[in-house]
């Protein structure tokens, strides 16, 4: 079962491409570590391009979650560093390109973005951190089945 958006009549729209809040399914808890653009071999990926390690960093969020048998889908926060206001405009931009292969159901997770005096290491333009849900086996035993187009229009007769 997919995290849930929950959504108040109480407020106006989101300003970006998250949710003011979801439902998480029963399951673990996986957190994720602030994830930067540096690759694989330890390489800074686009110098300078907030876009590009923005990228990366998602990319490496994904890697996590794979590895803890999750993926993007069961992300329920995203949390979000960067040491430049003047980046914010490339951080969206990168995640309007990235996020609808991610969340393709165009549900998003809640994302709060703080802007901080500097990260780790001074060439580094974002950082990302993650918590996701892993179903539990009984939960996903509980998913309603996917019922083909055929069988649904028979049921209609």
């Amino acid at each position: 079962m997919a995290p849930k958006a929950v959504t108040s009549k109480d407020l106006g729209p989101a300003l970006g491409m998250y949710s003011h809040g979801v439902i998480a399914p029963a399951g673990e808890i996986v957190v994720v570590a602030g994830q930067v653009g540096m690759d694989r071999a330890g390489k800074l990926v686009g110098p300078g391009d907030v876009g590009a390690q923005t990228k990366q960093a998602l990319d490496n969020v994904r890697a996590v979650l794979d590895a803890a048998g999750c993926s993007m889908g069961d992300v329920v926060r995203f949390q979000t560093f960067l040491p430049h206001a003047s980046d914010i405009e490339g951080f969206m931009q990168a995640r309007h390109e990235v996020f609808p292969g991610h969340f393709p159901d165009g549900v998003y997770p809640p994302n709060t973005l703080l802007i901080v005096s500097r990260l780790v290491k001074p060439e580094l333009l974002v950082e990302i951190e993650a918590m996701a849900v892993k179903p539990t086996k009984a939960a996903a035993r509980r998913r309603p089945a996917k019922t083909s187009t055929r069988a649904k229009a028979r049921r209609r007769r």
